[in-house]
């Protein structure tokens, strides 16, 4: 499987920043020129026209979703936003094509490092397009797409087309709605069946720009029996205007096959995180969503499993820190819609300084299903006294052969566990380093050991100058 390579990469790493020349630019703010722009510049048929134009609408008439307690959305002016820029670059299949100022940039973030060592496949976009996209020669001889949407709906419609939108409609909710509407660059990749992949796959989404929004569209289709682990990096440099990210990934788990969908995000602190993110799992599939959210000034992203089919699966393991100025609203959604159907959620939150976290869990259970079960966890830990954490699950379950079981706790790093470690000669930041990689270990042992090393050292990263 995945090897053990280590990437050591720096909270800081991607705070960085390159003047950069674009081609296109929509210019600022949104209106239906705007989105006319974006898809005349890709050449699109008609539908997708006619499909961005609805979706726009559809975010014009929605509310912020202000119900979830969030005063910070209520600050985002979407008429300063610039919603695309392009060099107009194709996706190339050689560093050596990529412009200086995106290579520069990936090559300082450690990508085609990454890619030499334990990748099968590696796409970076920046800003609103993929710079660089190879796989694998052996794996697109078996039949393995991995491209962009852009791509997929031109080259690939038969099996792209059927599954577009399907998982979440561009009236979900405000900012799925947004992204149908300007979305670019992102992932599709379609698995043979049976066929399964022994490394990973992996896109890397960087923002360059001031004033950006970056709306990655993602669709993953594993096909009957067929397996595979994506992963996706996420940085952005840090300015003082704010930057918003709004992707929307659907994945489409056939009968019997596995995805595996790893996310670790490092977003500045500048930087709303607003995604959504769902599964379909059909007959005796199985999707893991395993997620790691750090910087950023406020996510919202609650993954989800639609569990379709009979003994299907679904997994969300997430870990949420949130440091001053910082509130990570988390949580997982499970759909049970199919007899014997399980489904398990572990989250692990830190709030550290004035950081808030929010565990949100919806799992639903209707009454005419028989024996599915869920299994979730709920765990926050407090640095500091004005630190805050919120937990808030929402749990319908009916009929008499289905169980639940759901647990939370919220705990404080003891004055007393620190005073031990700093007697064995740990500082102590060293010390509370300790006691919180204790409290995530199990999960982490779930990330890949490329990405566990990496996580290890944000963390110890976020808890210097935390204590005191």
């Amino acid at each position: 499987m995945i090897s053990t390579n280590e990437i050591k990469i720096d909270r800081d790493k991607g705070d960085f920043h390159y003047e950069t020349n674009y081609a296109f630019d929509a210019g600022i703010g949104l209106n239906e020129e705007v989105v006319k722009y974006i898809s005349e510049v890709k050449n699109e048929d008609e539908w997708i026209l006619d499909f961005r134009l609805k979706a726009l609408s559809t975010f014009l008439r929605k509310p912020l979703p202000t119900h979830w307690g969030s005063k910070d959305l209520e600050s985002i002016d979407f008429d300063v936003i610039r919603y695309y820029l392009s060099k107009g670059q194709k996706p190339s299949r050689s560093w050596d094509e990529v412009p200086d100022d995106v290579k520069n940039t990936f090559d300082r973030l450690g990508i085609p490092e990454q890619e030499r060592k334990f990748l099968a496949g590696v796409e970076a976009q920046f800003d609103s397009e993929a710079a660089y996209s190879r796989m694998k020669k052996s794996l697109e001889e078996k039949g393995v797409l991995f491209v962009g949407p852009n791509e997929g709906l031109k080259d690939h419609p038969d099996i792209f087309k059927k599954w577009f939108g399907k998982v979440i409609p561009s009236s979900d909710n405000k900012f799925s709605a947004l992204n149908s509407a300007v979305f670019s660059g992102g992932s599709f990749i379609y698995v043979p069946p049976g066929l399964k992949l022994e490394q990973p796959l992996q896109a890397y989404f960087r923002i360059n720009a001031e004033n950006f929004g970056q709306f990655e569209r993602t669709l993953i289709i594993a096909d009957e029996g067929s397996e595979i682990t994506y992963m996706e990096g996420c940085t952005a440099p840090k300015f003082e205007t704010a930057t918003l990210h709004s992707a929307v990934v659907e994945l489409v788990a056939l009968k019997g096959s596995k995805i595996q969908y790893i996310t670790v995000q490092n977003w500045s602190n500048n930087v709303f995180n607003l995604v959504t993110k769902r599964a379909l799992a059909e007959e005796d599939a199985e999707v893991r969503w395993i997620d790691c959210n750090i910087g950023s000034r406020l996510t919202m992203k609650y993954p989800g499993v639609i569990l379709k089919g009979r003994r299907a699966r679904g997994e969300v393991l997430s870990i949420a820190l949130a440091n001053d100025g910082q509130h990570q609203d988390t949580g997982a959604k499970m759909v049970h819609a199919a007899s014997e159907t399980t489904s398990n959620v572990i989250s692990k939150s830190i709030s550290i300084g004035k950081g808030r976290s929010t565990y949100r869990g919806l799992i639903q259970m209707p009454g005419h299903l028989n024996h599915c079960r869920n299994n979730t966890e709920c765990d926050a830990l407090l640095i500091n006294n004005n630190s805050h954490t919120d937990t808030y699950p929402a749990i319908t379950v009916k009929g008499d052969h289905n169980s639940v079981q759901h647990e939370a706790s919220v705990s404080k790093v003891s004055a007393e566990q620190i005073f031990y470690l700093k007697q064995r000669g740990l500082s102590e930041s060293e010390a509370m380093s300790m006691c919180v990689n204790g409290f995530v270990n199990d999960l982490i042992r779930e990330f890949p050991m490329e990405y566990s090393v990496e996580l290890k050292r944000l963390i110890e990263l976020e808890m210097e100058g935390s204590v005191g």
